[in-house]
């Protein structure tokens, strides 16, 4: 458990040193839904309507933008191999790293969102359950995205391939998202969708990084 901690602190540390990946991925979350209100008029209505599926694009996007690194630069400069032969699981190790790009890509896309909602004017009852979709969704877009990450790891510039293998897995979060939200906004109950995210959650922790796992092992062979 130590040894897990220490690669999520290690990895944290060295985006935050960096700097530029975290900085990034808020700006262009920014930068995207500040472009709505200029592109479709002010008016309250219409971004009251189209906020939801804004934000939940504009986050799914955004999450993507550092996906390419995650474990890239541990393979350009043979970190990987020595993590894969090391004491801790390559499943483990997948799942730390999956961690430390939530706290410094998902995170933040979490803090801002609401700042964000009231710009598209987004109604006071789906605020809380923007932050709740995004708390049960973004993790989950870390987790399906390290698979593409660890197929695509090695490949030259291998972001637009990352991008069409990730975005179509990303498809059922951003639904369910959009529809809880959009659910409180309409006085009903937003349970159901919050329960899919969540069941799509513990899968993702299930599943993802042995597939993640797998396609690494694969690549390093």
């Amino acid at each position: 458990m130590n040894r897990f901690f220490s690669l999520v602190r290690r990895d944290v540390s060295l985006a935050f040193r960096q700097g530029s990946a975290s900085t990034m991925v808020v700006m262009f979350f920014v930068l995207t839904v500040t472009l709505f209100p200029l592109g479709v008029g002010p008016e309250a209505n219409i971004l009251q309507r189209i906020s939801s599926g804004v934000l939940w694009v504009a986050a799914m996007l955004a999450s993507m933008l550092s996906l390419d690194r995650l474990f890239q630069a541990d393979f350009e400069d043979g970190s990987l191999d020595l993590l894969t032969l090391g004491s801790l699981p390559l499943e483990v190790t997948v799942l730390a790293k999956c961690l430390a790009h939530w706290l410094t890509t998902g995170l933040p896309l979490i803090i801002i969102a609401p700042v964000l909602g009231v710009l598209l004017h987004l109604e006071p009852s789906g605020f809380v359950t923007l932050m709740i979709t995004m708390l049960l969704g973004t993790p989950t877009l870390s987790l399906i995205g390290a698979i593409g990450a660890a197929l695509t790891v090695g490949v030259r510039r291998g972001g637009g391939l990352l991008s069409l293998l990730v975005i179509p897995l990303y498809i059922p979060v951003l639904i369910f998202g959009v529809g809880a939200i959009d659910a409180a906004i309409g006085g009903l109950t937003e349970r159901p969708h919050l329960l899919v995210l969540g069941a799509m959650l513990l899968g993702s922790v299930a599943l993802c990084p042995w597939a993640a796992a797998a396609a690494l092992k694969l690549n390093l062979e």
